[in-house]
């Protein structure tokens, strides 16, 4: 007979319990409404949060995380000493430390919304395509998609020519316009379609664009796959759901 497992018992080791997600912070002050990664009521579950100091928006996307390996490394071991089981991050650029951030925490990482690409891609029909919408394609080299096995042909395009969504979460400025921040994510998903006739689902890489997912879904009518979609998908391993027998 297999022996009974107590769920009453957490693991030892922890300091913070209950919350199996962590997430690492991009050091930033620009609002975070409901709906982004880092408004902890976007979840529907407890997570950790810790800020990476120093790791700007600007540092990570605009110039390549230059110097910021280490840091999100030691980030990594700190949040899982403090409880997490698992980690996500804030920016869907640091696809480039996947690797290095996974083999420091010891744990499983979600580092990017990139990565929701090659398992979306799967689902399609053989005629379709992922398109991606980035707060900045011209910050997007080979090197960020191929750490997360991004096809390099991959349609993307960027919000950067817009009102006000990529320079108030870039700059990190003290107030997001949202009905105009809306508008930045529908009109890039319509370029997005326009540019590319087969374009059958859609992945936001940026982990702010969440409060914008369902316009952007509804404005083009196809599936559109985010950070909150991807790490809710992620914890579901990490807490299983416990069934009535």
């Amino acid at each position: 007979m297999t022996e009974k497992i107590n769920e009453s018992a957490p693991r030892p080791g922890k300091t913070v319990y209950g919350a199996a997600l962590g997430i690492l912070m991009l050091d930033t002050r620009f609002p975070r409404i409901h709906g982004d990664i880092g408004n902890a009521e976007t979840w529907p579950f407890p997570v950790i949060y810790k800020v990476v100091e120093g790791a700007t928006s600007d540092k990570v996307v605009r110039k390549g995380a230059a110097g910021l390996k280490e840091d999100f490394a030691r980030a990594a071991k700190e949040i899982v000493a403090m409880g997490a089981d698992g980690i996500g991050t804030t920016c869907g650029f640091l696809s480039l430390f996947q690797d290095d951030i996974a083999e420091a925490a010891g744990i499983p990482v979600a580092s990017s919304s990139l990565m929701q690409v090659p398992w979306v891609q799967s689902t399609l029909p053989p005629d379709k395509r992922v398109g991606v919408i980035t707060i900045s394609k011209e910050s997007v080299t080979p090197a960020h998609l191929e750490a997360v096995g991004v096809p390099l042909d991959t349609p993307i395009v960027g919000t950067e020519g817009g009102k006000t969504f990529t320079t108030t979460v870039l700059d990190d400025g003290s107030y997001m316009d949202f009905p105009a921040a809306q508008d930045d994510l529908v009109d890039a998903g319509r370029r997005l379609v326009a540019e590319h006739k087969n374009i059958g689902a859609v992945v936001l890489e940026c982990t702010n664009m969440g409060p914008f997912a369902r316009d952007v879904n509804l404005d083009l009518g196809l599936p559109v796959y985010d950070v909150v979609s991807y790490l809710t998908w992620f914890h579901g391993g990490l807490r299983p759901r416990r069934y009535k027998p």
